[in-house]
């Protein structure tokens, strides 16, 4: 797929970010960055890797030489599909599909991810509707993610919605968690700090 390459050019030395990659490493579930010797196991593992670009493997190598700008820009950390296939078989036990949430979380934060790609707003709109309620409802995110991507689809998706609605199967009502909110609140404000700490700098 031709359209989701990105450009490729020489940097010099002065033009990489260096500290990117400790702030990747520092961030939870992405502290083995540095031990990927690049064998290709995780891109050869890969279901999906044939339309990345970067390839997973190429990807780390980038992440850690610090271009940070074409490793928050590319469409690879969207695509991944979190099925676990490269972790399982790292041979250095390197939790890549972690890596890959942990830059899908940088990008977010720093707004630099592929306007053009609805799975950035579902991610975002997602965290949103579990921080304000505690609860994950599908028609309320779905919604929100047509009407900030394409709204025009949402027309051609009334007859899908209202058969799922008809089956019980989705709901537009607003659901919450039963229990204490402001737990929860306290905990994904932990998980935050933990973030910005390690990524010091960013905006959420």
């Amino acid at each position: 797929m031709a359209g989701l390459e990105i450009q490729r050019k020489v940097k010099y030395q002065e033009e990489l970010d260096l500290e990117f990659p400790r702030q990747v490493a520092a961030m939870p579930g992405a502290a083995d960055l540095n031990r990927c010797i690049q064998c290709g196991t995780c891109s050869a593992t890969c279901p999906v890797s044939v339309y990345m670009d970067p390839t997973p493997r190429r990807l780390v190598a980038m992440t850690r030489a610090g271009f940070k700008e074409e490793v928050l820009q590319s469409s690879t950390i969207w695509l991944c599909a979190s099925c676990y296939s490269c972790t399982v078989e790292c041979p250095k036990g390197i939790k890549i599909t972690d890596i890959m949430y942990a830059l899908k979380r940088r990008a977010i934060e720093e707004g630099v991810y592929p306007r053009w790609l609805p799975i950035p707003v579902l991610a975002r709109e997602f965290f949103r509707k579990v921080r304000q309620t505690g609860r994950s409802n599908e028609g309320q995110i779905a919604t929100a993610m047509i009407l900030k991507t394409n709204p025009l689809k949402l027309l051609r998706q009334i007859p899908l919605g209202l058969k799922l609605l008809w089956k019980g199967r989705m709901s537009l009502l607003t659901e919450r968690m039963s229990g204490d909110r402001e737990q929860l609140q306290d905990l994904l404000d932990y998980v935050d700090r933990q973030n910005h700490q390690a990524a010091p700098g960013t905006e959420a």
